[in-house]
């Protein structure tokens, strides 16, 4: 996989421009019959909320999707190794808003059924590309392995996991990208982050106001699908 560091600096740029207090406002204001949105909260507040939020979903989510991606793929666990495929698939299909509905009964408004719905939503793609990556280790490798003497741990450590690790990466890549979308969406159940000003505008018919939550959202998840590809490891 190429490395592209001008773009994690492109799009580094580009956010901070975003963010750089009373730049963007002026400049949409043309979409607002020339007044400029304002926010009751600076957007660095609200990027620094949103990023907090996704970042704290996504370390839960590894500490989810890792051990047990790793123990589903082990020898002799087929059974639950095709029910987390079936429950990773079964993810695909449910709408992000749905996830989060399902979670507001449980844990009321506020940040906790967001988090819930980010790690929930997040787990799908890590799960999905560990079990890919760990499963489509050549047989030949492994026979090797076990010819040097490893033992399963050792083949799992020094082999799979290796091996398996970039496409795994890009599975976090995806993951994450979809915690800043689906981290906007939370605002509707308050939230906070980006997606607050995106709700308001929404609800006011107020198309800066909308871009002035989307813009800084979006540059937010190409810069950190940047940043994480520069980090990428390199494929065997």
């Amino acid at each position: 996989m190429r490395r592209r560091p001008w773009a994690a600096l492109v799009w580094g740029l580009l956010l901070g421009l975003c963010l750089w207090p009373g730049l963007l406002p002026p400049l949409l204001a043309p979409l607002a019959g020339g007044e400029a949105p304002a926010l009751e909260v600076s957007l660095w507040r609200l990027t620094a909320a949103h990023l907090g939020l996704v970042l704290l979903a996504e370390a839960l989510v590894l500490l989810l999707a890792v051990p047990l991606v790793l123990y589903a793929t082990r020898p002799g666990r087929g059974a639950v190794l095709g029910l987390l495929e079936a429950l990773a698939g079964l993810g695909q299909t449910v709408p992000t808003l749905a996830i989060l509905a399902l979670a507001v009964p449980l844990l009321g408004f506020g940040v906790a059924p967001t988090l819930l719905g980010l790690v929930l939503y997040g787990l799908v793609p890590v799960v999905s590309n560990g079990v890919a990556g760990l499963r489509g280790v050549d047989a030949d490798v492994l026979d090797a392995a076990r010819g040097l003497g490893m033992t399963a741990g050792q083949r799992l450590w020094r082999v799979e996991v290796p091996l398996a690790l970039p496409v795994w990466w890009a599975g976090v890549r995806t993951s994450l990208v979809f915690g800043v979308a689906t981290a906007a969406v939370g605002a509707a159940l308050g939230a906070g982050g980006l997606g607050r000003p995106i709700i308001d505008g929404l609800s006011q018919q107020n198309t800066a106001l909308v871009l002035l939550g989307a813009l800084p959202a979006a540059l937010l998840a190409l810069t950190l699908d940047a940043l994480l590809g520069l980090a990428a490891p390199e494929e065997g």
